[in-house]
C-alpha cells in the first residue's frame, strides 16, 4: 500500500486524526499557559514577554507553521470522515438508540470542529493578524499604548490587545465563551479518542485516560474563558 492509498484509507484518516489530536492537545497547553500569564496582574508585562518569546523564536515559529499545517489538516479530514459516514448510511436505522452507545458530543463532532473553526477565526483575525501584520484586523492600527519595550525594541502589546477587544465588549466575550464550550465537548471525546486510535485501549487504562481527558478539557477550557471574563469584568489590569 502506498502512502497516498494509506492517507486515503479509512485507517489512515483514523491514524491521521489522532496524530494531529495529539499535537493540538500540546499545542492547547503551550497556548493556554501563555495566555493564563494574564492573570500574574503585572499590566501584562509576563504575558508580553512570554508572548513576544513564542513570536520571535524560530523553533517555535516553526512548530506554529507546522501545527497550523496539522490543524487544517485535521479538520479537513475530520469533514471527509463525517462524509463518508454519511454517504455509506444515507438512510438511519429503523429503531436508533444512540444513547446507549455513545455521547452525544461523540456523535457531533462534525458540528463542534465546524463551530471551533469559525471560533478559531475571529480568534485569528482578533489577535494571530494584528500580530504578525502590524495592526491588521478588526481593532485600529497600532498605536503607542499597543507597544511595549522588549530586548530594545519596540513590539506589539498583545495584553492591551486583549483589553482592547474584550474590555467593556460584550459581544466578543460571548463568542469567545461559546467557542470554548464547544472545544471542551470536542476535547471530552478526542482526548481519549486519539489513545484509542493507537490501540490505547485496556480495560485497566481507558478508565485512567479518560479520567485524565476529562481533567484536561476541564482545566484548559475554564482557563480559556475566564480570560475574557477577567478582562471583561477587569478582574485583571
Amino acid at each position: 500500500m502506498t502512502w497516498k492509498n494509506f492517507f486515503g484509507s479509512a485507517i489512515g484518516r483514523k491514524f491521521t486524526m489522532g496524530a494531529t489530536g495529539f499535537l493540538l492537545i500540546t499545542f492547547l497547553i503551550v497556548h493556554c499557559a501563555i495566555n493564563a500569564m494574564i492573570f500574574f496582574n503585572d499590566d501584562g508585562q509576563t504575558f508580553n514577554h512570554w508572548a513576544k518569546f513564542m513570536g520571535t523564536n524560530l523553533i517555535i515559529r516553526t512548530m506554529e507553521i507546522g501545527l497550523f499545517v496539522f490543524l487544517l489538516l485535521h479538520i479537513i479530514q475530520g469533514i471527509v470522515i463525517v462524509i463518508k459516514n454519511r454517504a455509506a448510511r444515507p438512510v438511519g436505522y429503523v429503531l436508533s438508540r444512540p444513547n446507549l452507545n455513545s455521547k452525544w458530543y461523540s456523535r457531533s463532532m462534525g458540528l463542534l470542529g465546524t463551530l471551533i473553526l469559525l471560533f478559531l477565526i475571529v480568534h485569528l483575525y482578533h489577535f494571530w493578524v494584528p500580530s504578525r501584520f502590524g495592526g491588521m484586523g478588526s481593532i485600529k492600527p497600532l498605536e503607542e499604548t499597543q507597544l511595549f519595550a522588549y530586548q530594545n525594541e519596540e513590539a506589539h502589546n498583545l495584553y492591551q490587545r486583549m483589553k482592547m477587544v474584550f474590555q467593556g465588549n460584550l459581544a466578543p466575550v460571548i463568542i469567545y465563551v461559546l467557542g470554548v464550550i464547544s472545544l471542551f465537548w470536542h476535547l471530552m471525546h478526542g482526548f481519549q479518542s486519539a489513545f484509542q486510535t493507537f490501540g490505547i485501549n485496556h480495560k485497566k487504562y481507558t478508565p485512567i485516560i479518560k479520567s485524565i481527558g476529562v481533567g484536561y478539557s476541564v482545566i484548559i477550557c475554564v482557563l480559556f474563558a475566564l480570560m475574557p471574563v477577567a478582562i471583561y469584568l477587569e478582574w485583571v489590569k
